[in-house]
């Protein structure tokens, strides 16, 4: 059945929301027919700047500055992009229609009629960090499980799961499996996203207004732009919440407890068990931080900077051992031209992720990174043990 739209009279204007599944074929000639039909002033499209320009290049994997990404300290937001990317492409494979196809449709068919184009959605960026702030810290496990599982999952899809994919959108689709696995960042994940596209659909001008957005926000925008509810501000859901206390304080207390711990030996004179300590720290990070290493296939030399590097950086909060792997694997191993033009291509299987040279980079800042946390933890108990 092909998607309808669903009219709303909102005084002397009116609006039309049109739902979309984002890999059906029959949504992209469904929108295309809207603007067609409809004549609107006016076409708010379920996108940011950030996810249009992706759409409309699809390629830009191809120019990556991996260097430059790390060294900014870009690698987490890095690899969260590419990980949905990756999703999106294993999707697109399943149902010969590339994620999004119908919402790029929108905007090219409003712009060859001359018709206005604004984009309403909130950045997937601010959502996630929204998202990861509310969240408590063992929720935020399952939200990073849930991303991860979404990267790495293998599975065939059958033909249940593709009329399932063919009646909602993809991204919303992901969105919500994260809200199950971390329930109070539901209203992030969700519905602030619907008060948001309704704030923003609210807000542009225009008589006739098309909105084409995924089937799943359909009956929230239109819920809110029925009963006449005041959706908030738009720029306030855009705000990041404060860190926790915990969070803010965590990378900063546990090194200044283990350098307390160092201290409190070096004045009790006990050499032995200082000189103890010391190898506590350096084992239990330097090997877990090389084995996360190592299980990502990084090179020796990567492998023997995350040994070295680790133990020094989990005293500093602001450089992560993986920051330094991720650096040394790129120069050991350079990924080569046809690592950057076949990323996607590569990723849709999971042995991708170690077989391409751009992705097991950052499977190395990714698993450093988690053996030194652990590391961390483990040497504390040791430290405290061993001064205490």
């Amino acid at each position: 059945m092909d998607p309808q739209w669903t009219r709303i009279e909102l005084e002397d204007r009116e609006v039309f929301l049109l739902g979309t599944a984002h890999v059906s074929r029959r949504s992209v000639e469904a929108v295309r027919r809207a603007v067609a039909e409809l004549g609107p002033n006016r076409v708010c499209v379920e996108l940011d700047p950030d996810r249009l320009r992706a759409l409309r290049d699809p390629d830009r994997w191809r120019r990556l500055d991996l260097v430059k990404a790390l060294r900014k300290g870009q690698g987490p937001v890095l690899l969260a992009n590419l990980a949905l990317a990756a999703f999106q492409k294993r999707i697109g494979l399943a149902t010969d229609v590339r994620p999004g196809e119908e919402l790029l449709a929108a905007v090219e068919e409003a712009e060859a009629r001359g018709t206005a184009v604004d984009l309403v959605d909130r950045p997937i960026r601010l959502t996630l960090l929204r998202a990861w702030r509310r969240t408590r810290f063992w929720r935020k496990l399952g939200l990073f499980g849930a991303l991860v599982a979404s990267a790495f999952e293998d599975a065939e899809l059958d033909e249940e799961d593709l009329a399932r994919l063919r009646s909602t959108d993809t991204l919303s689709g992901l969105l919500e499996e994260m809200a199950r696995a971390a329930p109070e960042a539901k209203e992030v994940l969700v519905d602030e996203r619907d008060r948001y596209m309704a704030a923003r659909i609210l807000g542009v001008g225009g008589r006739r207004v098309l909105a084409v957005v995924g089937a799943a926000h359909v009956p929230g925008i239109a819920r809110i732009l029925r009963e006449g509810s005041d959706p908030g501000d738009p720029s306030r859901l855009e705000e990041l919440p404060p860190r926790g206390i915990v969070s803010r304080a965590l990378p900063w207390v546990l090194p200044a407890i283990v350098l307390a711990l160092f201290a409190a030996g070096f004045a009790a004179g006990d050499t032995a068990t200082l000189r103890q300590a010391a190898w506590a720290w350096v084992l239990a990070n330097g090997t877990l931080a090389a084995a996360g290493a190592a299980a990502a296939l990084g090179h020796p030399l990567t492998v023997t900077s995350a040994f070295v590097a680790a133990p020094l950086t989990s005293l500093n909060p602001t450089v992560g051992a993986g920051m330094v792997t991720g650096l040394v694997q790129a120069w050991a191993q350079r990924p080569r031209v046809r690592d950057l033009e076949g990323l996607l291509d590569d990723l849709v299987h999971w042995q991708g992720w170690w077989r391409n040279r751009v992705a097991r980079v950052l499977l190395v800042f990714l698993f450093s990174n988690l053996g030194s946390a652990l590391g961390t933890f483990v040497a504390f108990g040791w430290l405290k043990n061993l001064v205490g």
